[in-house]
């Protein structure tokens, strides 16, 4: 019997994907005008961080029907063809795409699929479309506190057709080069596989789900949320599970999930500023090493706007709240390591990158190591997950080389063999290059 290799990933994911990274914008809090004119003039610097990717949240009119707070949430869509007033207009946003793509950036959009305003036009044209309760009346999440929206019923063609057009409407008239897709899993599959490559006869287009779910990347998604790489760092750096779940974390990651699906690993988004906390408050000293495992190990990074510039509050979600901007150390780092992604393939998105491959030391409670490597360089990557100051040594012969340091600019080499003992301070890491 001579069976054939089927793959799982039905699609491809467009080319300038292979080592991409991406920043999202909260346009209402990105300045104190709230418009795409003013994310428009922050392009460059966007652009001087490494990113590749440009995620704009919704950017629709919101409802007013059971608004939250006095703006209400971007999430509450009043019309899928819209463009939020207090935003700009057709013109403004057109500019930022324009911009964008001089500057070889991409700019996606958040898309809300899942459900609408109560006052959106779709109620009174097509109430069929909507999803209702035991009692017959429309419903909003019944298991959230999502009073201001009310979800669709996917086992309407008309609404799937109405959708997909929706989207493809972006970019036909707006060039943008893919999607967000909220909640992603609270929509069909078969939905998805349909948008999809509608969709790609447009153009080819980068879709990332807000879901944790390998069945996504079959037909429709490129990258899906590493939402369990973000809970188990955040345990570990509280002290609140053990070291060995991160490990877990990746074995689950390489073995369960297709080679070609992107992951995206971040300290910090919209949902985990507003609700959960800033980084400081969610990993304190060890932000720096969580940042740095985001950018350099397996997964996509995403930078949340202002996290470069020390993300020093939580973002009101319903009100006017700007960011404040200044110079700071983080962005410097991000700057950094994403220019060390860009160059590197064996740091490099999905399939287009090495994997790890796990170095054992003598200090596995504390000491998380591994290696990166292909016929260009090899990376090994050594983190200290604990408060305390830890010295290891390694185990096997993988990691013994001849390397320098990568993120110093100090001309020393450092011999790794059998018997090398490394110290590492509180939350400490080290990253060790060595070029073929």
């Amino acid at each position: 019997m001579n069976l054939p290799i089927i793959p799982y990933v039905k699609h491809s994911s467009p080319l300038w994907t292979c080592h991409a990274s991406i920043y999202q914008v909260n346009t209402r809090q990105f300045s104190e005008q709230g418009t795409f004119s003013e994310v428009t003039k922050a392009l460059p610097r966007i652009k001087d961080l490494g990113v590749t990717i440009v995620w704009l949240m919704p950017i629709h009119e919101i409802g007013e029907q059971n608004r939250k707070g006095s703006l209400g949430s971007p999430y509450a869509v009043k019309d899928f063809r819209s463009i939020n007033a207090e935003f700009g207009n057709a013109e403004s946003l057109k500019e930022l795409i324009n911009e964008a793509h001089k500057l070889d950036l991409k700019v996606i959009l958040d898309w809300v699929p899942n459900h609408s305003a109560w006052d959106n036009h779709l109620v009174q044209e097509h109430p069929e479309w909507y999803a209702r309760d035991y009692k017959g009346d429309f419903r909003p999440s019944p298991w959230w506190d999502w009073d201001d929206i009310i979800e669709f019923d996917y086992d309407q063609a008309g609404l799937r057709e109405y959708m997909i057009e929706a989207m493809a409407y972006w970019i036909k008239e707006f060039d943008i080069d893919g999607f967000r897709c909220d909640v992603a899993g609270y929509v069909p599959n078969g939905f998805w596989r349909q948008a999809r490559e509608h969709l790609d006869r447009i153009k080819s287009v980068f879709m990332l789900a807000e879901w944790e779910n390998r069945d996504l990347h079959e037909y429709a998604f490129d990258m899906t949320y590493a939402w369990s790489w973000n809970e188990v760092l955040h345990d570990i750096c509280q002290q609140k599970a053990p070291l060995d779940k991160l490990r877990k974390y990746y074995s689950w990651n390489e073995r369960s999930w297709p080679r070609e699906a992107m992951r995206m690993t971040f300290v910090s988004n919209h949902d985990e500023n507003a609700w959960e906390g800033t980084p400081d408050e969610k990993f304190g000293d060890a932000q720096k090493a969580c940042i740095v495992l985001s950018c350099l190990g397996e997964g996509m990074p995403l930078i949340h706007n202002g996290q470069e510039a020390g993300e020093s509050k939580r973002l009101a979600f319903f009100e006017k709240d700007s960011i404040d901007w200044q110079h700071h150390e983080i962005g410097d780092l991000y700057t950094q390591l994403l220019s060390l992604r860009n160059c590197y393939t064996a740091l490099w998105n999905a399939q287009h990158g090495a994997l790890m491959q796990q170095v054992p030391n003598s200090n596995q409670k504390a000491i998380f190591s591994f290696v990166r490597q292909d016929k260009e360089s090899k990376w090994f990557m050594v983190f200290n997950f604990s408060p305390k100051v830890q010295n290891v040594t390694f185990r096997d012969t993988l990691f013994t080389d001849q390397y320098s340091d990568a993120l110093k600019n100090d001309q020393q080499e450092y011999d790794f063999f059998g018997d090398t003992e490394l110290s590492l301070p509180p939350w400490g890491y080290r990253v060790f290059l060595r070029e073929y």
